[in-house]
Formats: C-alpha cells, structure tokens, sequence
C-alpha cells in the first residue's frame, strides 16, 4: 500500500466547497477515468472507471462524513483503496481541500512503470479540475446532501437530509449520500479518478 497526499486552495466558502463533493454524481465532469457513480444507499456507492484502457466496477463504503469537515471511505472489494478528503477554512472565501488516499499500485494502474508517480499526478490533476469547476460556477454548488455518517466500531450510520438548488428536502443523488473519493484513470491522460459514487465516500 502506498499513501498520496495532495491539497488545493478553492476559492469558495467552506461550506460550498464540501456541498459540492457530496455530488457523486457530478464526478466524472472534473475526474479523468470515471465513467459513471450510482447511489446504492446512504452508504454504498458503485463505481465504474476506465484504467488503462480496462473498464472496472466496484463498489465502496463510506465510513465516515462530517458537513464541512471529511469524507472518508473504503473500497469493499477489488482494488484496494481507502481514502479520506477533508475541508479546512482558510478564510472566509477560501478553502483547502486534502485528499489523503492508500492505494495499491499495482491494483490501478497497468503497464507503467512508475506506478505511484502516475497515481500522484492523478489526485493533483482531479483536485485541480474540482477547484475550476466549482469556481467557475462562482461558487454555486449543484447539490448538498447535509447529513452524517458516524464511524462506530461495528458499522456506519447515516442520517441527515438533502438540498439541492437551494431547496430543501429535495433529493439529491439517487438514493441518498455515498462516499467520495478519487480513483485512478488511464495512464496517458495524467487524470485521477473517483472512489464510490459517491453517495468518493477521494
């Protein structure tokens, strides 16, 4: 297993920058390699991305969310992966995103030989893409889901509600939150892929 570690500032609050990571849905707009994340439950999300050419699915759990602070999650079978994104103010209209990710090499990426290099590259890449998109939308996210998962220290619990567009309530990701987080995508294109669909818990 090996752990990459990248930040990015974002030039929006705290708050609408972690809003928006809670979109799974909207992950392969800004994460090379990611074909599709579909909402199992408060918990589970299914991912498909595209490796080297190698299509692959699997599923992930995210083990822990806080609003405005983290997610985490890992994945349940397949690749083995885990990670963590966490949002710290630095002021008022900017925040620091952190990925914190444990891969295996070898289980992403094929027939490169820096393997890590590539996955680095990746999770910079991802994070930067992120930083542009929600910029460019001044801001506004797509979607919230507000609630939390509690890490126990048999399961997760969810619980929380939805907003989307400003509206309450409303739905936001099919099925409710997930799990977040990034995966890594074909080699040649220099892009990171996410985790689980997320409700990406990186």
């Amino acid at each position: 297993m090996s752990t990459i570690t990248e930040s990015v500032e974002v030039g929006v609050p705290v708050t609408d920058a972690y809003n928006q990571w809670t979109q799974f849905e909207t992950f392969p707009r800004f994460m090379e390699g990611v074909e599709q994340v579909r909402q199992l439950d408060d918990t589970h999300v299914h991912w498909v991305t595209k490796v080297g050419g190698v299509t692959r699915e699997f599923d992930a759990t995210i083990v822990e969310q806080i609003p405005d602070q983290c997610v985490s999650w890992r994945s349940d079978a397949g690749p083995d992966h885990a990670g963590k994104v966490t949002f710290d103010k630095v002021d008022a209209r900017t925040t620091r995103v952190t990925a914190k990710m444990n891969i295996d090499p070898e289980g992403f990426v094929e027939n490169v030989a820096d393997k890590l290099g590539v996955l680095d590259r990746r999770v910079k890449g991802d994070l930067k893409r992120f930083k542009e998109f929600i910029e460019e939308r001044g801001g506004r996210e797509t979607g919230a889901w507000r609630g939390s998962v509690e890490s126990t220290t048999e399961q997760s619990t969810a619980q929380g509600s939805s907003t989307q567009a400003g509206k309450p309530g409303a739905g936001i990701r099919p099925g409710g939150p997930g799990v977040s987080g990034l995966l890594p995508d074909d080699p040649d294109t220099g892009g990171l892929s996410p985790k689980t669909d997320p409700r990406p818990p990186l």
